[in-house]
């Protein structure tokens, strides 16, 4: 394959959520968030799995950092566990909670890597949910108190602040379909949770600029959505749909264009949008410094009268067919196609210029092969397809610069094998293996692949 170089400055790093590796389930004030009860609900979880002990970050994260510094990391994205700092989403900050963060952010800081903030990775506080969730604009409102508090404490030292991961998934799969934590199956409870969780970005944005955040952005998920048949009118308006409940829905209110016409006459449908109220579309346009995106598989549609639709975009039942996956797969039955992710990057560069961009999770899962490893965690873990799952994906990346896309940098999913949501553990998508039974790590061959990417600044 041709040698690629990425440009002068260009951030390499890697990725991961509180819930997912810090463990420490009950230390030091933390709350219940609902991934707790979630994942503690019988038939919820695979095997009854939770993130009870996980990748027992929070008492190990020194090692891991210096495991980040061996592989040359530049930055680390990490999200902030709610229910530490506020453990029933109100009420008065849990200093101990805002401790373990200072004291991974000057671990960071020591090691040369940039700390990357995510205030909110889907562990919403259970107190909260009781209440609505974010179904109820309350929450949106408590989000920004929320965010000052974290930046009270860490606001000199970390320069990149990302309000929310993925409300696609918070919103559809949490409030429509079910399959994530708070696990409700109510369109019209989805609709709201995707206006509240942008109302929340948008006052937490604006909390956070007014208290001296240097970079304040947001991550999303956004699909490249292609027709099976590009000749087909109905196929076209099948594309139009979905992209309009996964992309536009989100993209155009965040840059300032409000929400799309005819997403609103969808959304109407299934329930009247009297959760929007005059203002919000402003506050929710707040300026972006960054744009986090999250590419892992492209998606392909059909426009079919007898199309079953998905309940994780509502009111595409009857309407749309969403292909099964074609070619290659990982292990989590998604199509591997790098080309999806230029596609997606150009067209976001074209549609909503001048905003930077950041990959801020890209990875496969994969059945790694760890009978390689001896009884001390020496030996190899050879994960070729990871490899080229990413090595594909990059040059993709790189394909999206050369066309004038301005992207900034490129965080790996994920450092460790981790909670994998409903999945439990049984899908690794880390660089590094994370042996459950005794916590030891050992870095994958990917891991060491990454290093040298990043050493060279490309492939």
């Amino acid at each position: 394959m041709n040698e690629v170089r990425f440009p002068e400055g260009f951030v390499w790093g890697a990725a991961t959520a509180a819930y997912q590796i810090e463990g420490a389930a009950r230390d030091d004030g933390r709350g219940e968030s609902i991934w707790d009860t979630f994942s503690r609900t019988p038939g919820k979880v695979f095997a009854g799995h939770t993130g009870d002990v996980a990748c027992d970050h929070y008492h190990r994260y020194a090692d891991d950092v210096a495991l980040m510094a061996e592989l040359g990391l530049a930055a680390y994205r990490f999200s902030v566990a709610w229910p530490r700092i506020r453990p029933d989403g109100t009420g008065p900050v849990n200093p101990r909670g805002l401790d373990f963060y200072d004291r991974l952010t000057d671990a960071l800081l020591d090691r040369g890597i940039d700390p990357i903030v995510t205030l909110y990775h889907w562990d919403l506080p259970q107190g909260l949910q009781d209440r609505g969730g974010w179904t109820s604009r309350e929450t949106a409102e408590h989000f920004a108190d929320y965010a000052l508090a974290v930046h009270a404490r860490l606001g000199d030292r970390i320069r990149t602040w990302t309000t929310l991961n993925e409300p696609w998934c918070s919103a559809y799969l949490g409030y429509g379909n079910g399959v994530h934590a708070p696990g409700v199956q109510d369109a019209g409870a989805a609709f709201r949770a995707v206006h509240h969780l942008l109302l929340g970005h948008g006052l937490a944005a604006r909390a956070l600029r007014s208290a001296g955040a240097q970079t304040v952005g947001i991550t999303l998920n956004p699909a490249d959505v292609a027709p099976a048949d590009p000749d087909s009118a109905a196929d076209a308006a099948a594309v139009r749909l979905v992209d309009g409940l996964q992309n536009r829905i989100f993209l155009d209110p965040l840059t300032g264009a409000g929400y799309p016409a005819d997403v609103l006459e969808h959304v109407a449908r299934m329930v009247e949008p009297t959760f929007i109220r005059p203002g919000d579309e402003k506050i929710i346009a707040a300026p972006l410094d960054l744009l986090g995106i999250n590419y892992y598989s492209p998606t392909y549609v059909a426009g079919r009268p007898d199309g079953g639709g998905s309940s994780a975009y509502p009111g595409t039942e009857g309407a749309v067919e969403f292909l099964p996956a074609s070619g290659p797969v990982s292990d989590m039955g998604w199509q591997i196609e790098p080309a999806g992710l230029t596609r997606l990057l150009v067209r976001i560069g074209t549609d909503y210029p001048g905003l930077p961009l950041m990959i801020t999770e890209n990875g496969g899962a994969f059945p790694d092969d760890s009978a390689g490893l001896d009884a001390d965690g020496s030996g190899r873990i050879d994960d070729t397809d990871r490899i080229s799952y990413l090595d594909g994906h990059l040059r993709a990346a790189h394909e999206a610069i050369s066309r004038g896309v301005d992207l900034r940098g490129y965080l790996v999913w994920s450092l460790l094998d981790n909670f994998e949501w409903a999945e439990g553990y049984r899908k690794r998508f880390g660089i590094v293996h994370v042996d459950y039974l005794n916590q030891r790590r050992t870095p994958k061959s990917s891991a060491r692949w990454y290093q040298e990417v990043i050493s060279r600044n490309g492939l």
